[in-house]
Order: structure tokens, then C-alpha cells, then sequence
């Protein structure tokens, strides 16, 4: 692959995952802005979660074959449209409009992107994959503090002007790029899922993520409103920060084989980083926003170590159907991300941040007992 194809992939799925999470911080401020409770705010992001669960389904059926890279253009073009547009929004109603809209094309894009990087140099597939995953977990990362820093000094509108700008950049490189192929997308059949359902050593990393992903996104998106209840005077920009811990995912996505080697194997690496997110997820509870900051590199780091051994556990257990495996892996990941984004706000409003934590924990816990019970299915691999 060309290096010039290689940066210009990255530079977008950094800009896509920029514009996924760039609301997340700007989440009280926006709550403030359209005089909306902390859970509508939460919707923001909710609702591209929830999308990028329901897109397998969604775009196996509607798309069979489609061009990738006219794909990718024609939905930056939308993005790039929609950014604007959620800078000029003046009402909750059409900022949660316009992000509707957006979670209907980040899908398509990645999907793009993906297929993209997996077909243009099939020699090296593992590796662009490692590219992929850090790539989404840095721009995730940008994203944040980007919005944080821009809102600060400048204005939250100015977060989606800069975004757009951003994009229009992405789309002139994308039609730069040599791929002329086509995106691959799968499209389920109902059999084929039943029957990956009724493999427990799938249906336990797939319920394993969902509670995970659940806890993962909750405390990310109610974090802003906490730190604002512990200090009202903390700034976008040093709400931001806190998400610095993120990065662990970089660092975790491209050591992981180094990571299960040090543990033995796949469930022993994962029962560990369980039991880390768990012990640092109880600690949450403290006061001090420094110790706080602190705190999210452990908690990152123990769910991207479950998260980055999970999905080779996922595309290991069968030696067929593996975009459908991994496809299925995505839905349960995704739809953990979706609910955790919006149901812990309501515990959150109603009970407080130490009722959200106490509900994470025993979440938690259950998952790590449904992974020691089954942790024999697992011991031929």
C-alpha cells in the first residue's frame, strides 16, 4: 500500500471518530445552551452508537454492492453539511436532528474505510487492522480534546465550523485515493446468526462487551456532568483532559499479543483487566478531580485490554463466517456503547453518581461470574 493511501485512510477514520465523540465534553454546556436535562444532552452521542449497532443490519440489506470510495465521498459530503449545521442550531430538537443524520452516514464511512484498508493490500491485513483500531481510539481521543479546547477559547459552534473544514479537507484526499473497489458488506442471514447465538463461548464475549462497553460509555458521557457537580468552574478544555486516558487504547490495541503472552492466554488476560476496570470503576466515587483524571488511565486501560483480546477471541472461535462473527461482535459492542451513553444519565439525574457506580459494579460482576462459570469452553483455544 502506498503511504500516501495509508495517511489519507487514518486522517479520515480521525476525523469521523472527531466528530462521533466531539459533543461528549461540550455535553453540560450544551445543556445549558438549550435548557435540556442531562439525559437529552446524553442523546448526542447516544444515538450514533446506536446506529453503528443497527448498521450491519441496516446497510447489508439495503447495499449489496456499492462503489467504496463513492460511498466515502458522497457521505463526507453529508457530514460535511451537518457539521455546519449543528453550528448554526438553535433548538435541542435540530442539533439532535443533525446528529441523527450524522449517526445514519459515520457508519457508512467506516464501513468504507475498513473495506478499504482490508482489500487495498491484502498481504498485510493484520497490521492495517492494528492501524484501524488505533486510528478510531486517536481520533476519539482528538475528538474530545479538540472540542474542549475550541469551545474554551473560542465557541462550541466553532467546534462543528472547524469539524466541517476538517471534512472538506478528507473529502479532496479521498478523491486522491487509488482504490476503485468495492465495499465489502455483509448481509446477514437469520439462521447464520442463531446458530453463532447459540454458541456459548460467543454468546458469553458478546455479553461480555455489551456489559463492558455499557459501563465503558456511561461513566465517559456522565463524566463531564460530574466533574461540573464537584467544581462548576472547570472549563470544556479541562473537562476535556480528562479523556487523556483514552490514548491507553493505542497503547493496548498495538502491544495485545505481548499483553496474553505475559497472562498465559485469552481469559486469563481478560479476567484481569475485569477485575482492574471493576477495582477502579469502585474508586470512581472520589471527590478529587485529579485523582479522577488519574483513575481513567487504569479504567481505560483495563476495558481496551477486554476489548482489544475479546475481538481476537471473536474472529478465532470459527474458522468461517468471520465478518459475520466480528460484524455480530460490533452490534453487542455498539449497543452496550448506546445504552450505557443514555441509561446511566437517568440513574445518574434521578439517584446521583454513586448510584450510576453502584450499578456498574454489579454489572460487573455478574459478567465476571458468567466468564469464570464458562471459562472451560474456552480451553482449547
Amino acid at each position: 500500500m502506498k503511504k500516501r493511501d495509508l495517511f489519507i485512510i487514518v486522517y479520515c477514520i480521525i476525523i469521523v471518530l472527531s466528530v462521533m465523540y466531539a459533543t461528549q465534553p461540550l455535553q453540560p454546556l450544551l445543556a445549558k445552551e438549550f435548557d435540556i436535562s442531562i439525559t437529552k444532552a446524553s442523546q448526542f452521542t447516544a444515538i450514533i452508537m446506536l446506529f453503528l449497532a443497527i448498521s450491519p443490519i441496516i446497510y447489508g440489506y439495503i447495499l449489496e454492492k456499492v462503489n467504496a470510495k463513492k460511498m466515502l465521498i458522497n457521505s463526507s459530503i453529508i457530514l460535511f453539511i451537518t457539521n455546519i449545521f449543528l453550528g448554526l442550531s438553535s433548538s435541542y430538537e435540530f442539533f439532535l436532528f443533525f446528529r441523527t443524520v450524522e449517526a445514519l452516514v459515520v457508519p457508512a464511512i467506516l464501513t468504507s474505510l475498513m473495506s478499504i484498508l482490508a482489500n487495498i493490500d491484502k498481504e498485510n491485513i493484520k497490521f492495517n487492522m492494528s492501524i484501524y483500531v488505533a486510528s478510531t481510539v486517536f481520533g476519539g481521543l482528538v475528538g474530545r480534546i479538540f472540542s474542549g479546547f475550541i469551545a474554551t477559547n473560542f465557541s462550541y459552534q466553532f467546534v462543528f465550523y472547524s469539524l466541517s473544514l476538517a471534512i472538506l479537507v478528507s473529502i479532496y484526499f479521498i478523491s486522491k485515493l487509488s482504490y476503485e473497489g468495492e465495499a465489502t458488506i455483509v448481509k446477514p442471514k437469520i439462521n447464520d446468526v442463531t446458530e453463532i447465538l447459540k454458541d456459548k463461548r460467543f454468546s458469553t464475549v458478546y455479553i461480555l462487551m455489551f456489559c463492558v462497553f455499557f459501563v465503558f460509555a456511561g461513566v465517559l458521557n456522565i463524566l463531564p456532568f460530574r466533574v461540573k457537580e464537584i467544581s462548576s468552574d472547570v472549563s470544556e478544555f479541562q473537562i476535556s483532559l480528562l479523556y487523556l486516558g483514552y490514548g491507553m487504547g493505542i497503547l493496548v490495541s498495538l502491544n495485545s499479543r505481548k499483553i496474553i503472552k505475559f497472562f498465559k492466554n485469552e481469559i486469563n488476560t481478560v479476567l484481569f483487566a475485569l477485575v482492574l476496570f471493576l477495582f477502579i470503576t469502585i474508586f470512581l466515587v472520589i471527590k478529587n478531580i485529579l485523582i479522577l483524571f488519574l483513575l481513567i488511565f487504569l479504567f481505560c486501560l483495563g476495558m481496551f485490554t477486554v476489548h482489544s483480546v475479546s475481538t481476537g477471541l471473536a474472529n478465532s472461535m470459527k474458522a468461517s463466517q468471520k465478518s459475520l462473527t466480528s460484524g455480530m461482535y460490533l452490534t453487542f459492542y455498539y449497543l452496550g456503547g448506546a445504552f450505557g451513553s443514555y441509561i446511566p444519565s437517568i440513574v445518574y439525574e434521578k439517584f446521583g453518581w454513586d448510584a450510576v457506580i453502584y450499578m456498574f459494579c454489579i454489572i460487573l460482576i455478574i459478567s465476571m461470574l458468567l466468564l469464570i462459570r464458562r471459562k472451560k469452553l474456552f480451553t482449547h483455544l
